[in-house]
């Protein structure tokens, strides 16, 4: 039988690559992004109480109303902005669910969706399936910042959806509130769409404060909000996520998501709800627990040849290796793990085209003991 692919660009993600190729040669694992620790106790025996109380089986579609609520009160009081737990907030599993599901409500065949490149592998996949074309418009090297008047000159009467991801993968780079108002300029009187990708919203450094669309009225309005638990609460295992957005785009939403997974895993919800509730600290402190780290690790490379990008917010460190070798950025990171037993991700990989840059990421959401092994392997290149 001959099959006849449906996603003819997309093979094994660089990231499960990686991440074997570490496996099979004992090198420390700072490709794929997740913590190397565990969660709260208090939310891990959240959960244990929550399966052991009796609530195993179907979620309500949409969440379980406490948590739910606990979000509406997060949004207001972080972003300022009002929404209803009922009709404008959906639990999901996983932010990658979110985006998907978000993508599938609103963009039909022909029509085109603007991503920023570099952009994480997802994207665009979830835009092919639908019908989609993905409109790549390159972000400004070597800050990775938005130049608004490519997005400008790359709008036209098919376009249905511009996504943003702030803080950004892979380059840490954050929107400032000029991006916003920018942003909201060149979607107004439009029926253009915002799918507004924040995983790492509780992940800002240096005192900046989170410009997340919910913060702007007019963008709020026409925008999807995807969020993750397991960014912020180092269980990215879980692949528990929301979407806030408006009644009526949370309604589309809801149609795809209620068929694509119908409910997320329970015992999660009501443990998250309960620790948002008790302990909203935990995401309060995020920013100066990740930014030790962040610095720690800067520290550490100090030494080495490899050349340090800035970092504003997420948990990956960019960095040039041109002064260690003239390889392309994934001949490199194979030679990385088998040579220096380290592994990375090629930035290449979140491109459609991959400017003549020699730019590799490292993931330092890892202990304190991982992160010093590594260094020590690359201080010798």
């Amino acid at each position: 039988m001959q099959i006849q692919t449906k996603l003819p660009k997309v093979g094994t993600t660089i990231f499960t690559v990686m991440s074997q190729l570490a496996q099979q040669h004992n090198a420390v694992n700072l490709g794929q992004g997740f913590p190397d620790f565990d969660g709260p106790q208090a939310l891990r025996d959240a959960l244990a109480a929550a399966m052991n109380s009796g609530k195993n089986q179907y979620a309500p579609m949409t969440g379980i109303a406490p948590l739910r609520e606990q979000i509406a009160l997060k949004t207001e009081r972080l972003y300022g902005r009002k929404v209803n737990a009922d009709s404008d907030i959906t639990v999901t599993s996983g932010a990658t669910e979110a985006i998907f599901a978000a993508i599938a409500a609103v963009v039909r065949p022909g029509d085109e969706v603007i991503v920023l490149d570099p952009c994480y592998d997802c994207y665009e996949p979830a835009i092919d399936l639908v019908g989609g074309r993905a409109v790549h418009v390159p972000l400004n090297l070597p800050d990775f910042s938005v130049d608004w008047q490519r997005v400008k000159d790359a709008i036209t009467p098919r376009t249905r959806l511009l996504m943003v991801n702030s803080p950004h993968n892979p380059s840490g780079a954050v929107f400032s509130a000029a991006d916003l108002d920018t942003l909201a300029e060149i979607t107004c009187d439009s029926e253009i769409l915002v799918l507004s990708d924040e995983v790492y919203e509780h992940i800002v450094f240096d005192g900046a404060a989170h410009q997340s669309v919910l913060r702007h009225a007019e963008l709020a309005e026409r925008s999807f909000v995807v969020s993750s638990f397991g960014k912020t609460y180092h269980c990215t295992g879980w692949k528990v996520g929301y979407c806030v957005a408006p009644r009526a785009l949370s309604a589309e939403f809801r149609k795809v998501h209620q068929y694509l997974t119908f409910c997320t895993f329970g015992p999660a919800q009501w443990a998250f709800a309960e620790v948002l509730a008790n302990d909203p600290q935990h995401y309060l402190d995020l920013p100066a627990f990740y930014q030790e780290k962040r610095d720690r690790f800067r520290a550490l490379l100090a030494p080495s040849r490899f050349q340090l990008l800035p970092v504003g917010g997420a948990y990956f460190q960019l960095v040039d290796y041109s002064a260690i070798s003239d390889k392309d950025d994934l001949n490199f990171c194979e030679w990385l793990v088998r040579e220096a037993g380290v592994a990375a991700i090629p930035v290449s990989a979140f491109y459609e085209t991959a400017p003549d840059a020699r730019i590799i990421r490292f993931c330092f959401a890892k202990s304190d003991a991982t992160l010093s092994a590594a260094a020590e392997r690359l201080a010798r290149l």
